[in-house]
């Protein structure tokens, strides 16, 4: 394997992980509040990369290592290249968007409910005698 090859892959697997943080990474934030602000940039650039004509880095970087190695660019992107009817149906995608869409907004809430504890303890705190 060449080092073009192994830069690709560990593109691949670094792309693997930014998706998981997107989807996953609110939950960061119950325990470290500040880690929020990085998600949301995640997030919006998560849904910005699919629904308007931007390109992803991490996309356009396998591409460039693939180009080193003699190889087309991806075929229609990596979801489309990676995940869609190998890790679920393409036709189960409305359902992946909307769990994944779910899982962040409990991430979120969860977030501002530990937060608002943490900010106001003496609400749940219990009387001294």
């Amino acid at each position: 394997m060449t080092i073009a090859g192994v830069l690709a892959d560990i593109t691949v697997g670094l792309h693997i992980l930014a998706l998981l943080y997107i989807g996953l990474g609110g939950f960061l934030a119950w325990r470290w509040p500040r880690s929020i602000f990085v998600h949301v940039f995640f997030a919006i650039w998560g849904v910005a990369v699919n629904v308007f004509p931007i390109p992803c880095p991490l996309t356009a970087l396998e591409d460039y290592f693939r180009g080193l190695q003699g190889l087309g660019p991806l075929p229609g992107g990596f979801n489309a290249y990676y995940l869609y009817d190998t890790v679920f149906p393409r036709s189960m995608l409305p359902v992946v968007a909307a769990v994944a869409l779910a899982l962040v907004v409990f991430s979120y809430a969860g977030a501002y409910l530990r937060w608002k504890h943490r900010e106001h303890p003496s609400t749940h705190a219990m009387p001294q005698a």
